[in-house]
Protein backbone atom coordinates (compact mmCIF):
# COMPACT_ATOMS: atom_id res chain seq x y z
CA UNK A 1 0.00 0.00 0.00
CA UNK A 2 1.31 3.43 -0.93
CA UNK A 3 1.11 5.69 2.11
CA UNK A 4 0.35 9.40 1.77
CA UNK A 5 2.79 11.91 3.22
CA UNK A 6 2.06 12.29 6.95
CA UNK A 7 1.99 16.05 7.50
CA UNK A 8 1.00 15.72 11.17
CA UNK A 9 3.98 13.52 11.96
CA UNK A 10 6.39 15.86 10.21
CA UNK A 11 4.98 18.86 12.07
CA UNK A 12 5.04 17.21 15.50
CA UNK A 13 8.55 15.77 15.06
CA UNK A 14 9.87 19.10 13.82
CA UNK A 15 8.41 21.13 16.69
CA UNK A 16 8.39 18.67 19.61
CA UNK A 17 10.59 15.73 18.66
CA UNK A 18 10.32 11.99 17.99
CA UNK A 19 9.64 11.12 21.63
CA UNK A 20 6.53 13.29 21.71
CA UNK A 21 5.27 11.71 18.47
CA UNK A 22 5.65 8.22 19.98
CA UNK A 23 3.81 9.42 23.08
CA UNK A 24 1.03 10.77 20.85
CA UNK A 25 0.66 7.41 19.15
CA UNK A 26 0.28 5.63 22.50
CA UNK A 27 -2.30 8.16 23.68
CA UNK A 28 -4.23 7.70 20.45
CA UNK A 29 -4.39 3.95 20.99
CA UNK A 30 -6.00 4.47 24.41
CA UNK A 31 -8.31 7.32 23.39
CA UNK A 32 -11.82 6.11 22.37
CA UNK A 33 -12.19 8.82 19.70
CA UNK A 34 -8.90 8.21 17.91
CA UNK A 35 -8.98 4.45 18.52
CA UNK A 36 -12.43 4.14 16.94
CA UNK A 37 -11.51 6.43 14.06
CA UNK A 38 -8.22 4.66 13.36
CA UNK A 39 -9.90 1.26 13.54
CA UNK A 40 -12.40 2.31 10.87
CA UNK A 41 -9.78 3.86 8.60
CA UNK A 42 -7.52 0.80 8.74
CA UNK A 43 -10.47 -1.57 8.24
CA UNK A 44 -11.50 0.33 5.11
CA UNK A 45 -7.97 -0.09 3.76
CA UNK A 46 -7.41 3.67 3.55
CA UNK A 47 -4.20 3.42 5.58
CA UNK A 48 -2.26 0.61 7.18
CA UNK A 49 -1.45 1.83 10.69
CA UNK A 50 -2.49 4.20 13.44
CA UNK A 51 0.14 6.79 12.49
CA UNK A 52 -1.32 7.02 8.99
CA UNK A 53 -4.85 7.23 10.39
CA UNK A 54 -3.89 10.14 12.65
CA UNK A 55 -2.30 11.81 9.64
CA UNK A 56 -5.54 11.46 7.66
CA UNK A 57 -7.59 12.90 10.52
CA UNK A 58 -5.24 15.89 10.64
CA UNK A 59 -5.57 16.30 6.87
CA UNK A 60 -9.34 16.57 7.24
CA UNK A 61 -8.93 19.27 9.89
CA UNK A 62 -6.62 21.26 7.58
CA UNK A 63 -8.85 20.75 4.52
CA UNK A 64 -11.82 22.15 6.42
CA UNK A 65 -9.76 25.04 7.82
CA UNK A 66 -8.08 26.19 4.60
CA UNK A 67 -11.10 27.77 2.85
CA UNK A 68 -11.85 29.81 5.98
CA UNK A 69 -8.29 31.05 6.61
CA UNK A 70 -9.06 34.45 5.10
CA UNK A 71 -7.04 36.09 7.86
CA UNK A 72 -3.84 34.83 6.23
CA UNK A 73 -4.81 36.64 3.03
CA UNK A 74 -4.90 40.06 4.69
CA UNK A 75 -1.62 40.02 6.62
CA UNK A 76 1.97 39.00 5.96
CA UNK A 77 2.59 35.54 7.48
CA UNK A 78 5.98 34.48 8.82
CA UNK A 79 6.71 30.97 10.06
CA UNK A 80 9.06 30.93 13.03
CA UNK A 81 10.33 28.67 15.79
CA UNK A 82 10.99 31.62 18.10
CA UNK A 83 8.57 32.95 20.70
CA UNK A 84 9.65 36.52 19.89
CA UNK A 85 10.84 38.02 16.61
CA UNK A 86 12.43 41.47 16.30
CA UNK A 87 11.70 43.39 13.11
CA UNK A 88 13.77 46.35 11.90
CA UNK A 89 11.58 49.23 10.76
CA UNK A 90 13.25 51.65 8.37
CA UNK A 91 12.58 55.39 8.53
CA UNK A 92 12.87 57.15 5.18
CA UNK A 93 16.07 59.05 4.41
CA UNK A 94 15.86 62.80 3.71
CA UNK A 95 17.55 64.72 0.88
CA UNK A 96 18.49 68.43 0.91
CA UNK A 97 19.06 70.96 -1.83
CA UNK A 98 22.24 72.90 -1.04
CA UNK A 99 24.40 75.58 -2.62
CA UNK A 100 27.90 75.12 -3.98
CA UNK A 101 29.68 75.94 -0.72
CA UNK A 102 26.97 74.95 1.73
CA UNK A 103 27.28 72.17 4.29
CA UNK A 104 25.83 68.76 3.48
CA UNK A 105 23.81 66.80 6.07
CA UNK A 106 24.12 63.05 5.82
CA UNK A 107 20.71 61.63 6.73
CA UNK A 108 20.57 58.05 5.56
CA UNK A 109 17.94 55.50 6.39
CA UNK A 110 17.30 55.21 10.12
CA UNK A 111 16.08 52.08 11.88
CA UNK A 112 13.79 51.33 14.77
CA UNK A 113 12.80 47.86 15.96
CA UNK A 114 9.45 46.26 16.71
CA UNK A 115 9.18 43.09 18.82
CA UNK A 116 6.36 40.68 17.98
CA UNK A 117 5.50 37.87 20.40
CA UNK A 118 3.81 34.60 19.46
CA UNK A 119 1.54 34.76 22.49
CA UNK A 120 -1.88 33.95 21.02
CA UNK A 121 -3.14 30.35 21.14
CA UNK A 122 -6.33 29.35 19.36
CA UNK A 123 -7.98 26.03 20.27
CA UNK A 124 -11.04 24.00 19.37
CA UNK A 125 -12.04 20.46 20.22
CA UNK A 126 -14.82 17.95 20.55
CA UNK A 127 -15.50 15.54 23.41
CA UNK A 128 -18.04 12.81 24.07
CA UNK A 129 -18.53 9.82 26.33
CA UNK A 130 -16.99 6.43 25.71
CA UNK A 131 -20.48 5.09 25.03
CA UNK A 132 -20.92 7.53 22.13
CA UNK A 133 -17.73 6.33 20.47
CA UNK A 134 -18.74 2.70 20.82
CA UNK A 135 -21.68 3.39 18.48
CA UNK A 136 -20.21 6.08 16.19
CA UNK A 137 -18.83 5.27 12.74
CA UNK A 138 -15.41 6.54 11.65
CA UNK A 139 -16.82 8.89 9.00
CA UNK A 140 -18.99 10.63 11.62
CA UNK A 141 -15.87 11.19 13.71
CA UNK A 142 -14.06 12.50 10.64
CA UNK A 143 -16.81 15.06 10.15
CA UNK A 144 -16.39 16.19 13.76
CA UNK A 145 -12.66 16.62 13.14
CA UNK A 146 -13.38 18.77 10.08
CA UNK A 147 -15.69 21.02 12.11
CA UNK A 148 -12.82 21.69 14.53
CA UNK A 149 -10.66 22.90 11.65
CA UNK A 150 -13.39 25.23 10.42
CA UNK A 151 -13.88 26.70 13.89
CA UNK A 152 -10.18 27.46 14.35
CA UNK A 153 -9.92 29.09 10.93
CA UNK A 154 -12.94 31.34 11.54
CA UNK A 155 -11.62 32.51 14.90
CA UNK A 156 -8.16 33.15 13.44
CA UNK A 157 -9.73 35.29 10.71
CA UNK A 158 -11.69 37.31 13.29
CA UNK A 159 -8.62 37.80 15.50
CA UNK A 160 -6.48 39.02 12.59
CA UNK A 161 -9.20 41.27 11.17
CA UNK A 162 -10.03 42.85 14.54
CA UNK A 163 -6.33 43.45 15.16
CA UNK A 164 -5.87 45.26 11.85
CA UNK A 165 -9.03 47.30 12.33
CA UNK A 166 -7.92 48.40 15.81
CA UNK A 167 -4.46 49.40 14.59
CA UNK A 168 -5.33 51.22 11.36
CA UNK A 169 -3.22 54.37 11.19
CA UNK A 170 -5.07 55.76 8.17
CA UNK A 171 -8.81 56.29 8.66
CA UNK A 172 -11.53 57.77 6.49
CA UNK A 173 -15.32 57.73 6.22
CA UNK A 174 -17.61 56.78 3.37
CA UNK A 175 -20.76 58.54 2.23
CA UNK A 176 -22.92 56.73 4.83
CA UNK A 177 -25.51 55.48 2.32
CA UNK A 178 -25.06 51.80 3.24
CA UNK A 179 -23.67 50.81 -0.18
CA UNK A 180 -19.99 50.20 -0.97
CA UNK A 181 -19.42 51.99 -4.25
CA UNK A 182 -16.61 52.31 -6.77
CA UNK A 183 -15.80 55.83 -5.58
CA UNK A 184 -15.29 54.57 -2.03
CA UNK A 185 -13.01 51.82 -3.29
CA UNK A 186 -10.95 54.45 -5.11
CA UNK A 187 -10.87 56.59 -1.96
CA UNK A 188 -9.51 53.87 0.35
CA UNK A 189 -6.92 52.90 -2.26
CA UNK A 190 -5.82 56.51 -2.59
CA UNK A 191 -5.66 56.96 1.18
CA UNK A 192 -2.67 54.60 1.23
CA UNK A 193 -1.28 55.40 -2.20
CA UNK A 194 -0.78 59.10 -1.42
CA UNK A 195 1.34 58.08 1.59
CA UNK A 196 3.55 55.90 -0.62
CA UNK A 197 2.01 52.64 0.54
CA UNK A 198 0.89 49.97 -1.92
CA UNK A 199 -2.53 48.56 -0.98
CA UNK A 200 -2.20 44.83 -1.53
CA UNK A 201 -5.53 43.58 -0.18
CA UNK A 202 -9.02 44.89 0.54
CA UNK A 203 -11.09 43.06 3.18
CA UNK A 204 -14.88 43.32 3.05
CA UNK A 205 -18.01 41.97 4.68
CA UNK A 206 -20.12 39.88 2.24
CA UNK A 207 -22.69 42.71 2.02
CA UNK A 208 -20.07 45.13 0.69
CA UNK A 209 -18.65 42.43 -1.58
CA UNK A 210 -22.13 42.04 -3.07
CA UNK A 211 -22.41 45.81 -3.53
CA UNK A 212 -19.37 45.79 -5.83
CA UNK A 213 -21.00 43.29 -8.18
CA UNK A 214 -23.91 45.70 -8.63
CA UNK A 215 -21.62 48.59 -9.57
CA UNK A 216 -21.02 48.90 -13.32
CA UNK A 217 -17.75 50.75 -12.84
CA UNK A 218 -16.34 47.82 -10.87
CA UNK A 219 -17.65 45.13 -13.23
CA UNK A 220 -16.50 46.84 -16.44
CA UNK A 221 -12.95 47.38 -15.20
CA UNK A 222 -12.48 44.01 -13.57
CA UNK A 223 -10.40 41.38 -15.33
CA UNK A 224 -10.68 37.75 -14.37
CA UNK A 225 -7.34 36.27 -13.42
CA UNK A 226 -6.19 32.70 -13.22
CA UNK A 227 -5.81 33.09 -9.47
CA UNK A 228 -9.42 34.15 -8.75
CA UNK A 229 -10.99 31.87 -6.13
CA UNK A 230 -14.66 32.79 -5.88
CA UNK A 231 -15.49 29.76 -3.73
CA UNK A 232 -13.31 31.16 -0.96
CA UNK A 233 -14.32 34.74 -1.64
CA UNK A 234 -10.92 35.83 -2.97
CA UNK A 235 -10.40 38.02 -6.06
CA UNK A 236 -6.66 38.21 -6.69
CA UNK A 237 -6.80 40.64 -9.62
CA UNK A 238 -8.64 43.94 -9.43
CA UNK A 239 -8.28 47.19 -11.38
CA UNK A 240 -5.88 48.57 -8.74
CA UNK A 241 -3.88 45.37 -8.32
CA UNK A 242 -5.52 44.84 -4.93
CA UNK A 243 -6.58 41.38 -3.87
CA UNK A 244 -10.19 41.55 -2.62
CA UNK A 245 -11.37 39.12 0.08
CA UNK A 246 -14.62 38.70 1.98
CA UNK A 247 -15.60 37.08 5.25
CA UNK A 248 -18.56 37.19 7.59
CA UNK A 249 -16.00 37.95 10.30
CA UNK A 250 -15.32 41.35 8.71
CA UNK A 251 -17.34 44.24 10.10
CA UNK A 252 -20.31 45.32 7.99
CA UNK A 253 -20.19 48.82 6.45
CA UNK A 254 -16.42 48.84 6.94
CA UNK A 255 -13.53 48.28 4.52
CA UNK A 256 -9.88 47.66 5.36
CA UNK A 257 -6.95 47.96 2.93
CA UNK A 258 -3.46 46.74 3.88
CA UNK A 259 0.01 47.10 2.40
CA UNK A 260 1.39 43.55 2.26
CA UNK A 261 4.73 44.40 0.66
CA UNK A 262 6.47 46.54 3.26
CA UNK A 263 4.57 44.98 5.19
CA UNK A 264 2.23 47.03 7.40
CA UNK A 265 1.56 44.16 9.82
CA UNK A 266 2.77 40.61 10.37
CA UNK A 267 1.42 37.36 11.78
CA UNK A 268 3.95 34.99 13.33
CA UNK A 269 3.11 31.32 12.88
CA UNK A 270 4.85 29.69 15.83
CA UNK A 271 2.82 26.50 15.60
CA UNK A 272 0.46 25.81 12.72
CA UNK A 273 -2.75 23.86 13.27
CA UNK A 274 -2.00 20.52 14.96
CA UNK A 275 -4.30 17.85 16.37
CA UNK A 276 -3.92 15.53 19.33
CA UNK A 277 -6.07 13.26 21.55
CA UNK A 278 -7.84 14.59 24.63
CA UNK A 279 -9.00 12.53 27.57
CA UNK A 280 -10.60 13.08 30.97
CA UNK A 281 -11.40 9.58 32.33
CA UNK A 282 -12.84 10.90 35.62
CA UNK A 283 -15.59 12.77 33.71
CA UNK A 284 -15.83 10.08 31.01
CA UNK A 285 -14.97 12.66 28.33
CA UNK A 286 -12.75 11.82 25.37
CA UNK A 287 -12.04 13.52 22.07
CA UNK A 288 -9.50 15.48 20.09
CA UNK A 289 -8.14 19.03 20.34
CA UNK A 290 -6.69 21.12 17.54
CA UNK A 291 -4.68 24.25 18.24
CA UNK A 292 -2.32 26.81 16.78
CA UNK A 293 -0.01 29.45 18.21
CA UNK A 294 0.38 32.80 16.49
CA UNK A 295 1.53 36.34 17.17
CA UNK A 296 0.41 39.67 15.69
CA UNK A 297 2.34 42.89 15.33
CA UNK A 298 2.09 46.24 13.55
CA UNK A 299 5.19 47.44 11.73
CA UNK A 300 3.71 50.47 9.95
CA UNK A 301 0.26 51.53 11.14
CA UNK A 302 -0.14 54.08 8.34
CA UNK A 303 -0.01 51.18 5.89
CA UNK A 304 -3.39 50.01 7.21
CA UNK A 305 -6.42 52.01 6.05
CA UNK A 306 -9.94 51.68 7.47
CA UNK A 307 -13.07 53.17 5.98
CA UNK A 308 -16.18 53.33 8.15
CA UNK A 309 -19.69 54.67 7.59
CA UNK A 310 -19.91 53.18 4.10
Amino acid sequence: MSEKKNILKESVVKSQGEDYWRELIERAKANPFTARYCEGIIKEGITSDIAGALGRMHDRVIEAATPMLIGREIIAVLETRDALVRFPKAKTATAFKVGESASVWLTGEKYETVDVKADIEIKAGCEYTKRFYEDASWNVLEREAAEIGRAIAELETKVVYDFLAANAGTTLTGDNDGVFEWTEMVAIYNALDRKNYRPGVLALHPDEWADLWLDDKFIHQFYWGSEADLDRGVLRHSPFGMKIVKSSKCTALTAIAVDLDKPAAVMLLRRDITTEPFENPREDRYGIVASERIGLGVLRSEGIAKMTSI
